[in-house]
């Protein structure tokens, strides 16, 4: 037996199997389909898809044989992977000095006949081989040997396709991580920026209380105008911690939520005056599996804002909805302030803020309908509205349905 010789650049070739993590997974569908196919093409009982490591030789698939693995210095494909640019064809292993003695000649599986296509990388290491074996000598026809050679080619595309999976989650996961740690600054920083902005909002309402009546008009107008930016900022601060907080994880922690009983509570909550009028046309029996804060939080940023951009002696919202094989759609409609045309896309974006002033004559932060439009999206939907100005707002937003596991 004549030991195989280690590959061009063996280190980078082992780095390149690697990066695949395929080693020691469990079988898969769609390789062993490929095996099946190469044993019936080439007319052979045993077809597999050997990955050469550093000591062995580990199958991801082993069509017709039990083997999971052998060591590497027995390995056919250790000869393949050698010449990466050729087949390697054995026709009979008894009369070939390089296999003649081989335990996997002369014991178990009594291997004879073996033809390996090298399975190189897009950098050009070959990892491993598609082989086909017999017990018997046997010859490959030109077409045969083509298909294998094909089908080799099918192998590499699942492998990239495998690594690009895992670059995937690896770099997911680094997001995921440096989200949190994002999260995590902005809720201390906000928390902290916010403390010495509420002394300021507390200083300047008690100036204004206590020595408005003895200070000139012009001191009392710029206390009045610091009260009024400390109040924009803190509402500022709130937006950024629920936009932070409310968007991250909505996939998780889903329940059966009635959405009228939902719309109720929110109702109890935010009309608070005989002059808003909150219709809600929805069915009792409406029920939605999905998570209930990011429902709360949609409806409640839909209901708030109708009702602080409205000026109208009589401030009307109606809530309906329909249902679909695929998705629930909700409507909130009202007849507020209206949005102009120039400013329907921008809404939805971060920090994009209208001209449009509430009843105590701020300026939106821009970030409620970003933080409605993300929600929306990570429940599988999309917002709109229809609007004109001085003509009310129509918000239009759909919540794709959501199957429960349920278990006897």
């Amino acid at each position: 037996m004549i030991s195989p010789k280690d590959p061009h650049n063996e280190k980078a070739r082992l780095v390149a199997l690697q990066s695949y993590a395929i080693l020691d997974t469990l079988p898969e569908k769609e390789y062993d389909d490929i095996t099946f196919l190469a044993s019936l093409i080439c007319d052979t009982p045993m077809a597999l898809i050997s990955l050469i490591d550093k000591d062995r030789q580990w199958f991801k698939s082993n069509h017709g044989l039990e083997e999971r693995e052998t060591p590497r210095e027995f390995a056919f494909c250790s000869h393949a992977i050698v010449d990466k640019n050729n087949t390697l064809v054995v026709s009979d292993a008894r009369e070939d000095e390089r296999f003649h003695d081989n335990p996997l000649v002369t014991s178990d599986p009594s291997l004879v006949f073996y033809a390996g296509v090298p399975l190189n990388t897009p950098d050009g290491h070959p990892i491993g081989t598609l082989c086909v074996l017999d017990t018997k000598p046997k010859e490959l026809t030109p077409d045969q040997e083509k298909a294998l050679e094909v089908l080799s080619n099918q192998v590499l595309k699942l492998l990239e396709l495998r690594k690009t999976a895992v670059v995937l989650h690896r770099n997911n996961q680094i997001l995921r991580d440096k989200n949190k740690t994002l999260d995590k600054f902005v809720s201390v920083a906000a928390h902290d920026i916010k403390s010495p902005i509420n002394n300021i909002l507390s200083l300047s309402e008690m100036l204004l209380e206590d020595y408005s009546s003895s200070i000139d008009s012009d001191a009392v107008e710029l206390l009045d105008y610091i009260k009024v930016s400390a109040k924009h900022s803190t509402h500022l601060i709130d937006g950024i911690l629920s936009y932070s907080k409310d968007v991250n994880g909505i996939s998780d922690h889903k329940e059966f939520v009635n959405i009228k009983s939902l719309l109720v509570e929110i109702k109890n909550l935010l009309v608070t005056s005989d002059h808003i009028d909150l219709k809600i046309n929805i069915d009792d029996s409406l029920v939605v599996y999905a998570n209930k804060t990011a429902l709360n939080q949609i409806f409640s940023n839909l209901v708030s804002n109708a009702i602080k951009y409205n000026h109208k002696d009589i401030i009307k919202i109606k809530i309906d909805a329909q249902e679909s094989d695929i998705y629930y759609s909700f409507n909130v409609k009202d007849n507020g302030s209206g949005i102009a045309d120039e400013d329907k896309k921008k809404i939805f974006k971060l920090f994009a803020t209208t001209a449009n002033k509430d009843k105590n004559g701020f300026h939106g932060t821009g970030i409620g309908l970003a933080t409605v439009k993300n929600l929306i999206q990570n429940l599988g939907g999309k917002i709109s509205v229809i609007s004109k100005k001085e003509s009310g707002a129509n918000f239009k937003f759909t919540i794709k349905k959501a199957v429960s596991k349920v278990y006897a």
